[in-house]
This record gives C-alpha cells, sequence and structure tokens, in this order.
C-alpha cells in the first residue's frame, strides 16, 4: 500500500517526506530497488474506481486470478477441445494450494507472476507457431518485461527456460543467422522495456534475498518441502504440515503420475503452450506445477472412466487444500482499517503522529500524510519507555508508560479505545472518536506545560491509588504558582480467566492466566459490581470462530473474525448492570462456512468489565497547598503544570 501511493504520485523520490514510519517502509524499500511493476496497475485500478487502494486489493488479485485462469484455459487448447472440460481444467489449475495460500496472504507478485508465466508461455508457442514473425515478438517482448518488473532478477529464473525453448525452435525453423537476428532484435526490445523497472535496484536488488540466499526464510516458519509443487497440500496454513499426511502424500502421487501421461500426450499433440509453460515451472523449480490438464485430456480422449476418476480425486485433493485455507485465513479487520483512513484524512498535515499500538497498516498507509510514527516499528526517532527502553516489534504500551518528552515530540496521538489505556497527557485533546480508535492532538507550541506526569494503575487497570509522597513531589515541582492536574477514573471489573469455569482442553502450560480455546465451549465468570450503570465487556486477546456474550442469561452481544495484535481487546458489547453478582457467559462456536472461522487460536484473557472510556473522563485542577486532597483517591494520572 505504501508503495502504491508513493510511486504514483512521486515515483521512487522521497523529497520531502518528514521522518516517520511510512518514510522508513519507502527508504528501505523503494531505495533498495523493490520491483514496483505489479503496483502500477493496482495504482491506475486505485484511480478509476475512487477508492483508497486498501480496498482495491482484493479485487486486483481476483483479477489476475481470472486472467490466470484465462491463460490456463487458452494453453490447453490443443490438447482439450471439450469447451466445459476445459474450463473446469483451468478453474482447478489456477488454484494451487500454495499458490491460494499466497492469495489469501496478500501476495500480488505472486499472483501477477503466475498470471504472466503462463502468458509468456502462451505468446512463446504464438512465436514458434508463427514461424517468429515479426509481428508475434512484440508482445512477447512486453509480457517479458512485465514478468522482470514484478520479479526483478526471479524474472529472468521463469523466462530463461521458455525463452531458450523458443530460440531452439527458430534455429531449427531459420537457421542459425535468421534465428540470431530474431533473437537480437527481441533482446533488444526486452532491454529497452526492463531497464527503467531494474535500473534502481538492478537484476538482483538487496529485497531479493528470499531469492539468492540459502537462509533467508522471509515469513516462513522453515524451507518448504518440494512436494508443495503439486498444487495439494490440504492445511490452514501452506507453512504448516498437512492436516492428513497420509492422504495428502496419496493424492500428491495421483497428481505427479497425471502430470506424467499429461506431458506424455502433451508432447503428441504438439501443445507447445502447455509444454512451455510445464517445462518452465519443473526447470525454474520456484512455484506452480500446473495439473489441470492431464486428466482433461484422458477425458476427452474417449477413457472416461479414467478420466472420470482422476477428475474426481484432483478435484477433491485440490478443493480440500483451499478448503482448509479458507477456513483458516487471517481475515483482515476492515472496519478498524476503515477507522484508521478517516483518522488520516482528519489529520493530514498535522503530524507527527504516533501510534502506540503496532498496526503496520496505520504508520506506513492510511495515516501516510501525518508523519507516523509506530512505537514498536521502523521508527525514526527513540519513544522511550519509563524504564529508558523502546518497544519490541509488534509489542504495545499503554500511554503512561512512555516517557513524557517522548510522547510530547508528537502532535498528534492515535491510540485503541480499551479498557486498560490511560486518557492521554494534558495538552492532548480528543478530535475523533470511534469504535475502536480515538486521536488526541495538543496545540502547536504546548510542549513544556506540564512539568512532570504520574500515569497510575497497571498493564489492564488505568487507575490507581498514588503514594501521597509522590503526589507532594508533584506539588513541589509545580511550584507556588503552579497547579496539579488529576484525571479520576472509575474501576474496572477484573477477572482471570483461569478462575472461571471453561472446558479443561484451554487449559495451557504455556500461559499463567490465559486460557487456549481449542474447541467449542464456554466460560462462565462471576462477577461483582458495585455501581450501577452500564458496562462495556472486554476480552482480552483475538476472537476467530463467532463468541456470544450474554449476561445473566440476556444476550449481550455476538462477534467473529476480530484479530488484534499484541495488548488489545475485543469489545464484546454493552449491559446495564445494577449492584450485586452477576454469571458472564463467553460461549465460542467452532469453525463454519465463514472465512477465518478455523485456523490456531490465539489465547484470550483477561476478562474485564470497564464503566468509563478515557475520552469520557473529565481533568480536575488542584492548587499544590491542597495536594494532599489528591493523595488516597483513585486516579488515571496526576500532573505538575508550570
Amino acid at each position: 500500500m505504501a508503495l502504491t501511493d508513493r510511486v504514483m504520485e512521486h515515483g521512487r523520490s522521497l523529497d520531502g517526506l518528514a521522518p516517520s514510519t511510512y518514510e522508513a517502509t519507502l527508504a528501505f524499500n523503494l531505495g533498495s530497488g523493490y520491483p514496483v511493476g505489479v503496483l502500477l496497475p493496482l495504482g491506475i485500478a486505485r484511480e478509476l474506481v475512487g477508492q483508497d487502494v486498501a480496498w482495491v486489493i482484493q479485487p486486483y488479485m481476483a483479477f489476475l486470478a481470472g486472467l490466470l485462469a484465462a491463460g490456463l484455459w487458452s494453453a490447453a487448447g490443443s490438447l482439450v477441445r471439450s469447451p466445459w472440460l476445459r474450463a473446469l481444467a483451468a478453474f482447478l489449475a489456477a488454484q494451487s494450494a500454495l499458490l491460494f495460500g499466497y492469495y489469501l496472504w496478500g501476495g500480488i507478485k505472486e499472483v501477477a507472476a503466475a498470471t504472466l508465466v503462463v502468458t509468456v508461455a502462451g505468446l512463446a508457442a504464438l512465436v514458434i507457431r508463427e514461424r517468429l514473425a515479426w509481428r508475434t515478438l512484440a508482445p512477447l517482448a512486453v509480457a517479458s518485461a512485465a514478468l522482470i518488473g514484478i520479479l526483478s532478477g526471479g524474472g529472468a529464473v521463469w523466462l530463461g527456460p521458455i525463452l531458450l525453448a523458443t530460440l531452439v525452435a527458430a534455429w531449427r525453423m531459420l537457421g542459425v543467422g535468421a534465428a540470431l537476428g530474431r533473437a537480437a532484435a527481441f533482446a533488444a526490445a526486452l532491454a529497452a522495456l526492463s531497464i527503467p523497472v531494474i535500473a534502481p535496484g538492478g537484476l538482483l536488488p538487496p529485497t531479493s534475498s528470499p531469492l539468492t540466499s540459502e537462509t533467508a526464510l522471509g515469513n516462513l516458519f522453515r524451507p518448504l518441502s518440494a512436494l508443495r509443487l503439486f498444487g495439494v497440500w490440504p492445511s490452514g496454513d501452506f507453512r504448516a504440515d498437512p492436516t492428513d499426511p497420509a492422504t495428502a502424500h496419496v493424492l500428491i502421487a495421483v497428481v505427479a503420475l497425471a502430470a506424467l501421461v499429461g506431458i506424455g500426450l502433451a508432447v503428441r499433440a504438439r501443445a507447445w503452450s502447455l509444454l512451455l509453460y510445464v517445462g518452465a515451472a519443473v526447470v525454474a523449480g520456484l512455484a506452480i506445477f500446473v495439473i489441470g490438464s492431464p486428466w482433461a485430456a484422458l477425458y476427452a480422449e474417449g477413457r472416461r472412466v479414467e478420466g472420470g476418476i482422476l477428475m474426481a480425486v484432483l478435484a477433491a485433493g485440490i478443493l480440500w487444500s483451499n478448503a482448509l485455507a479458507y477456513r483458516d485465513v487471517n481475515l483482515a479487520p476492515r472496519d478498524q482499517l476503515a477507522e484508521l483512513q478517516k483518522i488520516g484524512e482528519l489529520i493530514a498535515g498535522q503530524g507527527p503522529t504516533l501510534m502506540t499500538e503496532y498496526q503496520p497498516y496505520g504508520a506506513r498507509h492510511f495515516l501516510r500524510n501525518a508523519a507516523p510514527e509506530a512505537a514498536s516499528e521502523l521508527r525514526r526517532r527513540r519513544v522511550p519507555l519509563l524504564s529508558g527502553r523502546t518497544l519490541r516489534k509488534g509489542a504495545y504500551a499503554d500511554t503512561d508508560r512512555f516517557k513524557l518528552h517522548g510522547l510530547e515530540v508528537y502532535r498528534t496521538l492515535v491510540v485503541r479505545r480499551s479498557p486498560a489505556q490511560s486518557r492521554p497527557p494534558l495538552p492532548y485533546r480528543l478530535i475523533w472518536r470511534g469504535h475502536y480508535y480515538e486521536a488526541w492532538q495538543r496545540p502547536a507550541g504546548s510542549e513544556g506545560v506540564v512539568r512532570d506526569h504520574l500515569g497510575l494503575g497497571n498493564e489492564v487497570d488505568p487507575g490507581g491509588v498514588p503514594k501521597c509522597a509522590d503526589v507532594l513531589h508533584l506539588a513541589d515541582e509545580a511550584g507556588p504558582n503552579g497547579r496539579l492536574a488529576a484525571v479520576g477514573r472509575a474501576p474496572v471489573v477484573i477477572v482471570s480467566l483461569k478462575q472461571t469455569s471453561h472446558p479443561r482442553a484451554w487449559n495451557s502450560p504455556d500461559y499463567a492466566s490465559a486460557l487456549l480455546p481449542t474447541t467449542p465451549g464456554a466460560i462462565k465468570a462471576q462477577i461483582r459490581v458495585s455501581k450501577p450503570g452500564g458496562y462495556e465487556i472486554w476480552l482480552g486477546g483475538s476472537v476467530r470462530p463467532q463468541v456470544d456474550v450474554a449476561v445473566d442469561g440476556r444476550p449481550v452481544g455476538s462477534v467473529r473474525e476480530q484479530l488484534e495484535n499484541s495488548g488489545q481487546y475485543v469489545s464484546m458489547g454493552t449491559a446495564p448492570l445494577d449492584p450485586g453478582e452477576h454469571t458472564v457467559t463467553i460461549r465460542f462456536h467452532g469453525a463454519d462456512l465463514h472465512p477465518g472461522s478455523g485456523g490456531a487460536p490465539d489465547p484470550i484473557g483477561p476478562l474485564v468489565l470497564s464503566q468509563q472510556d478515557m475520552a469520557d473522563t473529565r481533568v480536575v485542577y488542584f492548587p499544590p497547598s491542597e495536594a494532599t486532597r489528591l493523595c488516597g483517591k483513585r486516579w488515571d494520572w496526576i500532573e505538575a503544570l508550570g
């Protein structure tokens, strides 16, 4: 997203960008020659539909997948005459489990590369059929340059076998001289089209380490097995092992046998585009091994029983693999991102901005026009904690946990709504409030108004009772002409889920106070509230399948597919409660037909009931001479003002 935003408006130039996480993201990638070929059509699509690029990515990848299926349809034309059989072959062949996994992962480059490889193979076959007619070389050069523009040197690995086979065919048909003449003209056109794309980073820019290094794994758990090349991999995450290894290996063996039979039939039918495509995949050894056409060829040649059985087996394996991936996919939190888009439009030009939550989509894209920085990734400034350290990548901290001078650098703060989130320091005022986020901003020139900040509470409770000695110290810092500012905070109800009634299988030795909901089941917690009012119910962690919440048997809310980063909570709904004891029931359903309802569970806990949001707090002021009035009472924080 960040790269597309920038290259569409400024190319690779970073001139004029303030230091920020957004700027650091661009400097790391664009400055290292990251290939941008796949981003330009995405940026054009964004302009055509008038939407933020975030909402165009999924349709763009679906469009590329449709082009891939169309290319496979064409490639199978010499082998499969029946239109509906060819359509079914292309449909299944375009859904290799590995490629489908990258699609669900947001792998735009991988989907585009798969589309262009079959396109290049088809155009190369056209060149051979037309005996290297000059008019056929131009589209082949354009498609080849596009593949290099997407993958840099990785594209050359795919192109090599296809172009070499085309050159050999030209040599045999036209002789050495004519073949070399056309090859030279093609190479010149390819270079002219490719050089502007690869010049900034070279054929193998530093970002190509997963291609050039034996140890760079990128986002993989470990090196992938070559068995994934056969397109069947029944696992919710293509990086993990199959759910049923024995069945998976049988299906892979069937695919391998079908591929060998299909290649033999393709050779006999002189299906050059299909042979070039499969040959390039095998020789390159980097991506998808297409298996759509072999069983269709058997069926089309009259061996309907064998072809039908093979069709059913392969379809079952492919669809089983992709159904698991669909069930276990990590869905983007679209509603949260839409709020960040609104905030980004509101605060444009009013930076620098700090996000205390780990949220790359905000710091690297949606807030880009407000010089955003993330406290826990790609910082250009140190944002020190009270301990003097900085947050590790992916971590979260409440605003009270940061040193005041580190926060005051930022004019705008974008923070998550949470039962544990403190009100930001005094100079900041609320300017926007949503279901997930709040934006707070201080007036220009307000640095230094607060001489010292005493944050109270802990990781799960924003309020606490100060030591009187600390309050008196703040009074001394304020001086006789200063003031003390304090924010009261209503108590929260905190329940450790280990102390509730819950399925025994949810207990995990890896988590001292959290549960791991590995099965459907329910949590029943007994709580006591002392004041009447509306209480918002929060659950720490993430939710995948549907989760229903009830209080004393009355439904309160239902949530599904809400993935959170470290330290965040899911709002389950609000219930009016009278003083006394109540029973809160949280019921987890199992995986269903909704995408993202399966997958590995995340730890959950604690359960928190909160009566007051940070935006609903009020600042009260005291002269330093009355500092003792703050002792023994519950506050969010206390500040010494000059």
